[in-house]
């Protein structure tokens, strides 16, 4: 392979770009074989949110960058454990779900690196909701007697029309989780599916036996890994621990230190693609390894889910792509400008646009189409094409385009694919 034309620690923003999309999972040839664990373990984290348009975030992830591999085979990816190791040897998870970006789900082998963030909420010093007396032993000896439970099945589901209005069982089996002593294993019809710890996760993993700082500059190397090239507060927000956390230990990390052009102020963002003139450059991070040879290979063209790793943070995004994007689905609908789950476009390594989709019956709507010029055109089309034949859609049908003049165009793209 190639050599990078100069010295590592100076980086062009396009070479920053390329990194960070091949450390995504969005530049080469994907590993198939690895299939959904392998993008797991890559990322590091995949994000859960309640929202499903074409399909939940966290089905989205591997799509964008496998294809159309089934939805029930991305759930038993994430949730069913491994085979056992030998006689006697109970299963082995491959995941659990846990906070870390957000509520993510994370590889079961990164269970010891957030003890640091169990043991900060063992000693926290308040809470939003009472724990009623006896409530928590109470959740812990079901659990040890009656094996995974939801928290309906414990006993504990309150209707309400305030979702934080907690029964005291959900309270306490949700502290037992923070506190690690309950992890959840499995979502099941999106409900979270609880177990001990202690059964549920491998006993070399299980101890919290890395100290604070420790924990940290295992999670700041990871993320790195992950970023391929980020700034501190890049790092700091994968797994959402602070700056200064970052700081105390990120020169130990693994991480070297490199310079990225036009990373020293912020990108304007016009909602576009490119890099616009020659920017000063910006102090941050890199993994040695993606430093090593260029970035090549075949690029995705694919819709993005907001949640995405490669984009979930707007001030990165804009930094890489030159590209404003943020989710309107908690905006007020008068106050939407690109739609309630707005999806950026990606394909040959830029943000090209956006789609607000929908489904009805087996066709899959563009409720609102944005595109960066006539040549987005094609890309979001074919993305489009792939999105409603992964979901088991015949048709798509465009509502809004936001540039009139490229309402043909797309159209004329679309009837070409689908034939």
């Amino acid at each position: 392979m190639t050599s990078l034309p100069r010295p590592t620690t100076e980086l062009s923003a396009d070479e920053a770009r390329r990194i960070a999309l091949r450390a995504q999972g969005f530049l080469g040839a994907p590993d198939r074989r690895a299939g959904v664990r392998g993008v797991l373990r890559h990322l590091g984290a995949v994000q859960l949110d309640t929202i499903s348009v074409l399909a939940r975030s966290h089905e989205l992830i591997p799509y964008a960058r496998l294809g159309a591999v089934g939805r029930k085979t991305v759930e038993q990816a994430y949730w069913t454990s491994a085979p056992p190791a030998g006689a006697g040897t109970p299963a082995a998870p491959h995941a659990f779900e846990y906070w870390s970006h957000a509520a993510c789900i994370l590889p079961v082998e990164e269970w010891p690196h957030f003890a640091f963030r169990r043991r900060a909420y063992r000693s926290r010093p308040h809470w939003n909701h009472d724990l009623p007396d006896g409530a928590y032993d109470q959740v812990v000896k079901q659990l040890r007697a009656e094996g995974p439970l939801t928290a309906t099945d414990l006993g504990g589901a309150k209707k309400t029309s305030e979702w934080w209005d907690w029964s005291g069982t959900k309270v306490a089996v949700e502290r037992a989780l923070m506190y690690g002593e309950v992890v959840c294993v499995e979502r099941r019809g999106w409900k979270r599916v609880y177990d001990l710890a202690e059964r549920a996760v491998p006993e070399p993993l299980l101890h919290d036996e890395l100290d604070d700082r420790e924990c940290l500059r295992r999670l700041v190397r990871l993320a790195g890994q992950s970023l391929g090239v980020g700034t501190r507060a890049d790092i700091a927000d994968y797994h959402r621990v602070r700056l200064d956390q970052v700081d105390a230990v990120i020169a130990d990390s693994g991480l070297v230190p490199v310079r990225v052009e036009g990373w020293g102020r912020a990108v304007a963002g016009k909602g576009g693609a490119g890099n616009a003139g020659t920017r000063p450059a910006g102090d941050a991070w890199a993994d040695p390894a993606a430093l090593e040879t260029v970035p090549r290979g075949r690029h995705r063209t694919t819709l993005l889910s907001p949640f995405d790793s490669l984009v979930w943070e707007r001030a990165r995004t804009e930094r890489i792509f030159d590209f404003t994007h943020r989710l309107e689905a908690y905006t007020p609908k008068p106050k939407r400008i690109h739609g309630y789950f707005a999806m950026p476009v990606l394909a040959g390594g830029r943000l090209v646009g956006r789609v607000d989709p929908a489904r009805e019956g087996r066709t899959l709507i563009a409720r609102q189409v944005g595109l960066d010029g006539p040549k987005a055109v094609p890309a979001v089309a074919q993305a489009l094409v792939e999105a409603a034949s992964w979901v088991d859609c015949t048709d798509v049908r465009v509502e809004r385009v936001d540039a009139p003049e490229l309402r043909e165009p797309l159209a004329a793209e679309l009837v070409r694919l689908l034939g």
